[in-house]
């Protein structure tokens, strides 16, 4: 039986994350709890399949941070979904470095955005035997259970899950024209031009942080975007 961790100091945030878990698939076990050390002694106890957490708990800015850390070295590999009112500008990068699954920033997401990452979660589960998917001599390197941080040439890229899918799509279909209808069946919301090029976007400005004069992903007007990068 599937066995959730939601790791939330407030009382109704942590119901409503619970009842989101219950409402996108039924028999999941639930457990809730509210402080750094009730979770830790529980993650020392029990077998979670995945963990979802707030970084700030009580009086501790960041709890979240210390059990991320904990899971990491008691069970390796166990998906984290972060969800924290802390600017995913600042945190998410930070989430991702430390190999969590996704980060969502409280209020600017749905119930459907937040039950979609969730079952994304359910469906690959744990990722401590995936292999890194891509060519041997490959310069991008992805993971096929969206867990681990994919790399450009060696180097980390922090991209959100969305932002992942699209990548592996253009990276997939390499010198082909990927069109803004085939990208909508990636995104999972915002199912519109504009949000698509945002997410391209995201996605250039994630590799030039770690290759400067990357110029990889080409604009096809009024079609849609090919990848080119060697």
């Amino acid at each position: 039986m599937t066995r959730i961790a939601v790791i939330e100091d407030d009382l109704p945030t942590s119901n409503q994350l619970a009842g989101w878990i219950r409402s996108a698939k039924s028999g999941i076990v639930i457990d809730q709890w509210f402080t750094r050390d009730e979770a830790e002694a529980a993650l020392a106890r029990e077998h979670y399949d995945a963990v979802v957490l707030d970084i700030e708990l009580g009086r501790e800015r960041h709890a979240g941070v210390a059990l991320i850390n904990a899971i990491n070295k008691l069970r390796q590999g166990t998906p984290v979904l972060v969800v924290s009112a802390m600017p995913a500008a600042i945190y998410r990068s930070i989430m991702k470095a430390l190999d969590a699954w996704d980060y969502l920033q409280k209020t600017t997401f749905e119930e459907a955005d937040f039950i979609e990452t969730f079952l994304d979660i359910l469906r690959t589960g744990s990722p401590a035997a995936a292999e890194p998917a891509g060519r041997t001599g490959d310069a991008l390197v992805l993971d096929p259970l969206w867990q681990r941080t994919p790399t450009w040439r060696g180097e980390r890229i922090n991209l959100p899950l969305t932002a992942q899918r699209i990548l592996a799509t253009l990276h997939q279909r390499s010198g082909e024209v990927v069109s803004y209808d085939e990208l909508f069946d990636v995104v999972k919301s915002g199912r519109n031009r504009d949000n698509v090029r945002k997410h391209v976007s995201t996605i250039r400005e994630a590799l030039r942080e770690v290759d400067p004069g990357f110029e990889g992903i080409e604009n096809v007007p009024m079609r849609g975007f090919r990848w080119v990068a060697k």
